[in-house]
């Protein structure tokens, strides 16, 4: 076997090549047998620090003194700030230069450096590089989706050209009809005079007939009985003019056709300092703990609550059966109240990164952003009410949906008010989701899943980012839960497990990722809670719909 070549052969001395190492020079940094020692250090051994190999690169080398070349430096000067040897901080030998000075030892600093070093690289390696790793894939991720994203833009705008090209044909068809009526009235008119025209004539074809006949006649009684109607005749009808109709067209205003038919907001992008953060260090799972606590009880004075979404720890709004809005701290404080722009309330609330309150409006078919206290109008549409609401890790906005005539549902992902994804049908072309019930709420899991609770179906519904089903979760048999599993609200949290609200059976199931039933939260004397939001410490906050509490409870330790 060859020693240079053979990748199984154990180290062999740097010198010889040919005995196995046994010793280390921590100077030179060399592998070395011990027959080849004394060959090492021959010339200068003082400087060479031969150690077991076991032990190698465990010696400190200390720099050489600028002062005294014979000695090695092992301390520093920190009024000079440079490394000094024994001689130059003894006072009896030292010279002027580092008197009164004060001195530490360079191990230690180089320890606390070495230590410094090893936690920068640790963080380098484990949050600095993912951290960049996933700016790199959302820009890349961005960019191969641009041209999806573009075409469905100019999809909207072609599909909004075909609406006002429909238009145009009903209007250019209404005129066709009324030029159809106005040539049935000129025809009549004319058709009418024409008939008076001849009916004339055929009284003056008679009376020619009537004049020949006594022109041959010799008999004087006829001739005595004979009146003219010639006067009659002289006297003709009116000669009926009827003009064509005429179209007078309007001056076509390209600028203004252009401003009439909508509107582009440029392109435009802005540096947001704070819009990228570090990945996170591992942390070690959280788990479930044997009895969840009843953190605090906040009442929020509504009757029918329905929804709660955090906006800190100490802060979450809320939405009931009412116009009002309100946000809530958890001293039981008002801190805000924001009223729909309908005056009908909400389908459902959920809070952006930057903490502005979006909500749905199901009577004006909006899905709407409060900034800065003013509402904006974020999406509007046709055919389709908007239900629930859930805003994803990367700022999309999830919107559960459902037809006019309550027979389909779907969720539509937008990236501000462009729609990027449906999903309504699994691969088999079979409904995701019940088609008559409007309360599906939704949420994001930490793993991109989409989770909607379809209350009419009895079933959580789970579907991957590209919206393929994952699993269905129809609930957990139990003998102290007797009612039928109607899923209400559902949040995540981080550690990928999904909460859902058993409003029936006063309890809330929490489920694995992947659908498997992990346990009840049923105690702190939960009464038909519905909406759920879980904060960034995984505290769960949980709306009763009846009493109009909020419960923020503690279950993971």
């Amino acid at each position: 076997m060859d020693p240079h070549h053979s990748a199984q052969d154990v180290v062999r001395c740097d010198l010889c090549e040919t005995a196995i190492v046994q010793m280390y020079c921590d100077f030179c940094h060399v592998n070395l047998c011990i027959a080849c020692i004394g060959k090492h250090v021959a010339d200068d051994y003082q400087k060479h620090i031969v150690v077991p190999f076991q032990s190698r690169k465990s010696t400190l080398i200390y720099p050489k003194c600028s002062t005294h070349q014979t000695e090695k430096c092992q301390f520093l000067c920190k009024e000079c700030d440079m490394s000094v040897c024994s001689l130059c901080i003894d006072n009896q030998l030292s010279s002027d230069k580092h008197k009164g000075h004060t001195f530490s030892i360079l191990s230690e600093i180089y320890n606390k450096r070495k230590a410094d070093i090893t936690k920068d690289s640790e963080e380098i390696e484990n949050i600095i590089s993912p951290t960049y790793e996933k700016m790199a894939t959302d820009l890349e991720t961005q960019i191969t989706n641009l041209d999806g994203e573009y075409v469905n833009f100019t999809t909207v705008v072609t599909k909004h050209g075909e609406e006002w090209h429909k238009e145009i044909d009903n209007v250019i068809n209404k005129m066709k009809n009324e030029i159809e009526e106005m040539k049935t009235k000129h025809l009549e008119i004319l058709k009418k005079h024409l008939d008076e025209i001849k009916q004339i004539q055929s009284l003056i074809e008679q009376s020619l007939i009537t004049l020949k006949e006594m022109e041959e006649s010799n008999e004087v009684s006829v001739a005595m009985e004979y009146r003219s109607q010639n006067k009659e005749f002289r006297n003709l009808p009116p000669k009926v003019r009827v003009s064509l109709p005429t179209f007078s067209p309007n001056t076509i205003d390209s600028e203004q056709l252009y401003k009439s038919l909508g509107s582009l907001i440029p392109l435009s992008f802005t540096t947001d300092e704070n819009g990228y953060t570090l990945k996170k260090a591992e942390t070690s799972p959280k788990e479930l703990m044997d009895v969840p606590e009843l953190v605090t009880t906040i009442n929020t004075g509504y009757e029918n609550l329905r929804s709660v979404t955090c906006l800190s720890e100490e802060e979450f709004w809320t939405s009931a059966v009412a116009s009002d809005m309100k946000c809530f701290n958890v001293q039981n404080t008002v801190i805000n109240t924001i009223k729909t722009k309908s005056g009908k309330w909400p389908g459902d609330i959920a809070v952006t990164s930057d903490g502005d309150l979006v909500y749905s409006d199901w009577a004006t078919n909006t899905v709407n952003k409060v900034k800065s206290g003013q509402i904006e109008e974020v999406i509007r549409l046709q055919g389709w009410k908007p239900g629930h609401l859930c805003v994803t890790s990367s700022g999309d906005l999830l919107v559960t949906m459902f037809s006019d005539d309550l027979t389909q549902s779907k969720v539509v992902r937008y990236s501000g008010s462009t729609e990027k994804q449906t999903m309504q049908y699994d691969d088999e072309g079979k409904p995701l989701y019940s088609g008559n019930s409007k309360i599906k709420y939704i949420s994001e899991n930490r793993n991109l899943d989409i989770c909607v609770a379809d209350f009419e179906a009895g079933a959580v519904v789970v579907v991957n980012q590209a919206g393929k089903l994952r699993f269905r979760y129809t609930g957990h048999s139990s003998t102290t839960k007797n009612k039928a599993f109607k899923p209400c609200g559902i949040t995540t949290d981080s550690q990928n497990q999904i909460l859902t609200a058993d409003s029936d059976n006063h309890c809330i199931h929490i489920l694995d990722q992947n659908g498997q039933f992990l346990r009840y939260i049923d105690n702190c004397d939960l009464e038909d809670p519905l909406g759920l939001c879980v904060d960034k410490s995984d505290n769960l906050f949980v709306t009763e719909y009846y009493s109009g509490n909020v419960k923020k409870i503690k279950y993971l330790q």
